[in-house]
């Protein structure tokens, strides 16, 4: 038989095969005359078997439409006794996740029946910079030459301060104990955010200057899985986030009334609560205008750290805390 030239230009080649289940693959195989492997017929087993496999399927699919039935199911006489269980359930859930603190030092305790203190930080010298391609806090140690380019004294950049102050509060038995009300902070710019009493401070100073920085960029910090705002930029002024009773104290190594702070704050009723107010900068005098009473508590200047740690020992001693 001769082949036609239009299905073949070599006429030393074989001949098409005729079977249409193989490939016409033109290949050196091919041209040896050895077996191709027909994949033609591979294409179609996998076709067969997947037309020959739907009733399992089927079978599954009426297996768990079953076992959901029977999930669902109530039996004959209980009345709505399953709905009352999944809503005792619910309500038992609710109250387990309204149960559970943000991230507490010690058990929450209540505040409506024990007096506390409250703490107001000024002048917290907290200022966000770019250097290189960042947003950092500044300090006087790792950005001098940074300041000193742009006309700015590196002494007035110490966010060591307020990192030594809040410390000093949080690690007292002061706040373990829960008589801690709220920590309010101003920064020298003007911000002010405030810190929930229960939360930790960290230990090193850069990871301190990384949580303020991401606070005064983002606002505000939330508690890991929870909505609760754990650090968060509030309104001027700080009167309007203080009780009524409140009665202000400043606290200034200038001021000529001189008292024994234990002697102080015992006198004080606990019926009004107590605000410090301690300067958490190098130099300068704290805001006078919303403040009651300024007193010294030392013949000596003293930091902002000392300050408040003498502070907190006064009210553990009047509370009995040890």
């Amino acid at each position: 038989m001769i082949e036609s030239p239009s299905f073949s230009l070599n006429p030393s080649l074989p001949q098409r095969n005729k079977n249409p289940n193989l490939l016409d693959i033109r290949s050196p195989l091919a041209a040896r005359g050895e077996m191709v492997r027909p994949y033609g017929v591979k294409g179609r087993r996998l076709k067969k078997r997947k037309v020959e496999e739907p009733a399992p399927v089927e079978e599954e699919e009426e297996e768990v439409l079953s076992d959901e039935g029977e999930g669902i199911g109530v039996e004959e006489g209980t009345g709505n006794g399953g709905e009352i269980a999944e809503t005792e359930d619910e309500k038992r859930a609710a109250e387990a996740v309204n149960e559970m603190p943000g991230i507490p030092i010690t058990a929450p305790v209540d505040k409506t029946k024990r007096p506390g203190v409250i703490f107001v930080l000024e002048k917290a010298c907290l200022e966000v910079g770019k250097v290189g391609k960042n947003f950092q806090i500044l300090n006087s140690d790792d950005h001098a030459n940074y300041l000193k380019k742009q006309n700015r004294n590196p002494a007035d950049y110490r966010p060591d301060i307020i990192h030594q102050a809040l410390l000093a509060i949080f690690d007292s038995p002061l706040a373990k104990a829960g008589r801690l009300q709220a920590v309010y902070v101003k920064t020298e710019k003007g911000v002010l955010f405030e810190i929930k009493p229960y939360v930790r401070i960290p230990r090193t100073f850069k990871r301190f200057c990384g949580l303020m920085s991401q606070l005064l960029q983002k606002l505000s910090i939330t508690a890991v899985g929870k909505r609760e705002k754990l650090l968060n930029v509030i309104k001027n002024p700080v009167t309007r986030h203080l009780p009524v009773n409140s009665r202000k104290i400043g606290l200034s190594y200038s001021s000529e009334k001189l008292v024994n702070l234990c002697n102080y704050v015992a006198a004080a009723s606990d019926d009004a609560t107590l605000v410090f107010v301690v300067g958490a900068m190098a130099h300068g005098v704290i805001d006078k205008e919303y403040i009651d009473d300024f007193v010294s508590i030392s013949e000596y200047p003293l930091s902002a750290a000392c300050c408040l740690n003498r502070i907190c020992s006064a009210f553990e001693q009047k509370w009995r805390i040890t």
